[in-house]
């Protein structure tokens, strides 16, 4: 695949955490086709879970009744998210960092921080329906096979 062939996926999905492993599927089978390694694949699905656990709870705060518009695309050269909640909306400069002491032992933030040191771009808006918007880059190092996954070549034996 050269690095203008994208393959994308768009998903609607009820607000479920059982939701989270139907994206995290079709972006493995994405990453799959476009030749992603195990590590960087490893970093993207869990910036990826965590974004569609805060759509869930957060946004849409545990209603299913509302979606989760995931869109995912990915290249040789980057893998990029885009994860939509149907809920309030929030303010990204308000969530406390996780890394200060005083805020340590708080739960709150984590999730965001995680996605921030595991993406190359994070950048949160106002979705178009009025709830939250995340859109997350991953820039693709190049991969070489190593020498035992790829079959020796007549000349090789």
């Amino acid at each position: 695949m050269n690095a203008t062939e994208a393959v994308n996926a768009h998903l609607v999905l009820a607000s479920r955490f059982e939701n989270i492993e139907v994206a995290e599927r079709a972006l493995h089978d994405l990453c799959a086709t476009a030749g992603c390694d195990g590590e960087q694949l490893y970093w993207v699905v869990t910036a990826l879970r965590e974004a569609m656990a805060n759509a869930v709870r957060h946004g849409n705060r545990l209603q299913p009744e509302r979606k989760v518009h995931v869109d995912l695309s990915v290249d040789s050269s980057a893998v990029t998210i885009r994860i939509e909640d149907e809920g309030e909306g929030f303010d990204p400069g308000l969530i406390p960092d996780p890394t200060v002491p005083e805020n340590l032992l708080r739960p709150s933030g984590r999730g965001i921080f995680y996605m921030q040191q595991f993406m190359n771009c994070v950048q949160f808006s106002r979705a178009p329906g009025g709830g939250t918007s995340v859109l997350m880059v991953k820039h693709l190092q190049p991969t070489t096979r190593s020498a035992e996954n790829e079959k020796p070549s007549p000349r090789s034996r």
